[in-house]
């Protein structure tokens, strides 16, 4: 499988859980060193947000994550992402989370390279 690169692509949220917090308003800037990603977010309920991930031999990324929103609640949580290159060489994310604070509940949401 061709390694992809997350570097220096900005994810807008398209489709969420019900019980997730992120909406379209959500942007992700994220970076990548070596098989290390990171990324900033916020948009949407949520003021600030932070990532950290390790990608695998097939570009899915193992992270966890830490939001604060609208109401100042620190949420905190974890999330594989499974990539798809689109036909015009755009990355969209599925994603499969689960919260580690706050009702414990988890979802799916998906992203995509704007």
């Amino acid at each position: 499988m061709k390694r992809l690169s997350y570097n220096n692509k900005v994810f807008r949220a398209v489709a969420n859980s019900e019980n997730g917090q992120t909406s379209q308003e959500t942007l992700f800037y994220y970076k990548q060193e070596g098989n290390i990603i990171t990324a900033e977010y916020n948009g949407g309920c949520i003021i600030k947000g932070h990532l950290i991930g390790i990608v695998d031999a097939e570009n899915k990324i193992d992270m966890r994550y830490h939001q604060v929103d609208e109401n100042n609640i620190i949420r905190t949580g974890s999330c594989i992402s499974t990539p798809k290159v689109l036909k015009n060489e755009k990355i969209r994310l599925h994603e499969v989370w689960e919260w580690t604070s706050g009702d414990f509940s988890s979802g799916t949401s998906m992203i995509e390279e704007v």
